[in-house]
């Protein structure tokens, strides 16, 4: 079992999805027009407003930090740790383009998630990329697919890893036990997911800002600390890229592939961009301005914070704090604990074991409303389902903590794999709409109005779109007045 496991992921994650996420982020970048580069600033212009939300949805801000509660998690630490010793400081190049490049596909899906989302019962906007593949597609098979696949990688095995983190972090860093970790992490779980998507991005805005700038300004005083070293470590990232650190032993094209190979990996597993999991979240925002594109503004941003600056972050602590060995025995969360130790002091071990456990939580209660989601598309908001979900949740959560992981893990990897294909296929299907999307907006805000979407300008959309979402016209002006 284990083999199959281990050679679907391979395959999976060594050529089919490296070649359809590359390509789909070059497809997106070229049609879009570089929108990530030309409209760099205003991903930062759309944030102004965006802690505003009507009863039906949260706010722009609430959306961002849930994704990025999903994205950020122990990857961010010890996932660059693994990429820099097994790919070497190249890696990081090339985890930085794909992140770039995925800024546009993520523009295109988390959009879509906008355009096609619906109401559920208790009258909040829920969406995603099941829903633009029944709605944009007229494919629910398609949609309860990729249902399936991320309700087990997100919503049970990967809050099982997360888990795991914590309760590894809490026994190393303060020698407590496992099993007491996971019931707690437990029952702090349970608070936030039985309170419903409204408490879980409440929770998320509250944790991931400060968190995040914790981190990063301890990342900035290790820098500042070593500036000397900067342009150093500047060149021998740029050098080993293109293999030009090896050329002397003469093994160029091995470093390449493997510094390539790496940091594309660690990019698309961090940034999640094309995976179809963060569209789940901006499906659940008030946008402002009040068109699906402006999501996909938010949600470039995401990729852009997790990838380009927290990743970032790990990768400027390990590399001036002269704990890195290339091909080291000492990889993962151990050497960032090493190099901020060697940094800071002993308490810097502390912070890292603190940090994962906020970082692992809230990933662990975004991964949830992902599946709540996905189940409420499977099930039409069936209440006791829900529930029943939620306790089946909550103890993978506890069974993560005391449990050894590789086998699920590698499970989870292949959910996922299966879960961007389907989620690819679809916005790839749908480009023409997202073209369409991204140049009414500009064209708006070229003309210096705040772009608002009207649906009477896409007839070939009618019968798609959920009723009541976007056929009010004078609502969405009434809201632009508001926020003046």
């Amino acid at each position: 079992m284990t083999d199959i496991i281990n050679l679907m992921n391979d395959l999976l994650w060594g050529s089919i999805l490296v070649y359809l996420l590359v390509g789909g982020g070059i497809y997106f970048t070229v049609r879009l027009g570089f929108i990530q580069f030309r409209h760099f600033g205003h991903m930062f212009s759309v944030l102004r407003n965006s802690r505003k939300a009507d009863k039906a949805g949260i706010s722009s801000f609430q959306a961002l930090c849930t994704s990025l509660a999903a994205r950020v998690g122990t990857g961010n630490m010890a996932g660059v740790a693994v990429a820099l010793t097994v790919g070497g400081p190249g890696a990081i190049f090339w985890m930085w383009l794909i992140a770039m490049l995925g800024m546009a596909t993520s523009f295109a899906e988390s959009s879509l998630a906008q355009l096609y989302k619906t109401k559920d019962e208790d009258g909040n906007y829920r969406g995603g990329p099941a829903y633009y593949m029944e709605k944009g597609l007229g494919m629910r098979w398609m949609g309860v697919l990729f249902s399936i696949f991320l309700i087990i990688a997100f919503g049970l095995v990967f809050n099982s890893v997360q888990a795991n983190s914590i309760a590894s972090a809490m026994n190393t860093a303060f020698g407590i036990d496992p099993m007491y970790v996971g019931i707690g992490v437990a029952v702090l779980s349970a608070f936030v997911i039985f309170g419903g998507i409204r408490k879980i991005a409440r929770t998320a805005e509250l944790i991931v800002p400060v968190m995040a700038l914790a981190y990063l300004a301890l990342a900035l005083f290790v820098m500042f600390s070593n500036l000397d070293k900067v342009p150093d470590v500047l060149v021998l990232i740029f050098k080993s890229a293109f293999g030009l650190q090896e050329a002397a032993a003469g093994g160029v094209g091995y470093a390449i592939a493997q510094a390539m190979i790496n940091g594309i990996k660690r990019g698309l597993f961090s940034n999640e961009a094309g995976m179809g999991s963060a569209p789940n979240a901006a499906a659940s925002a008030t946008p402002y301005p009040p068109h699906p594109a402006s999501q996909g503004y938010v949600q470039m941003l995401g990729v852009f914070t997790d990838t380009i600056v927290i990743c970032s972050a790990t990768v400027a602590i390990i590399l001036v704090s002269g704990e890195y060995v290339p091909h080291g025995e000492i990889t993962g969360i151990e050497l960032t604990q090493r190099a901020l130790t060697a940094e800071v002091g002993e308490w810097g071990g502390i912070f890292i074991a603190i940090a994962i456990f906020f970082f692992a939580f809230t990933s662990i209660i975004a991964n949830y409303s992902y599946a709540e989601t996905n189940l409420i598309f499977l099930e039409h908001n069936h209440k006791a389902g829900l529930n029943i979900f939620r306790v089946i949740v909550l103890g993978m959560v506890l069974f993560g903590a005391v449990s050894s992981l590789p086998v699920v893990w590698a499970m989870a990897d292949v959910s996922m794999g299966l879960m961007a294909i389907v989620n690819m296929v679809a916005i790839l299907l749908l480009s023409g709409i997202v073209v369409k999307l991204a140049k009414d907006y500009n064209q708006q805000l070229k003309a210096g109005k705040v772009p608002t979407f009207n649906a009477e300008d896409y007839p070939e959309l009618h019968s798609q779109l959920e009723e009541g979402i976007w056929d009010d016209h004078e609502e969405l002006k009434a809201q632009v007045q508001r926020n003046k």
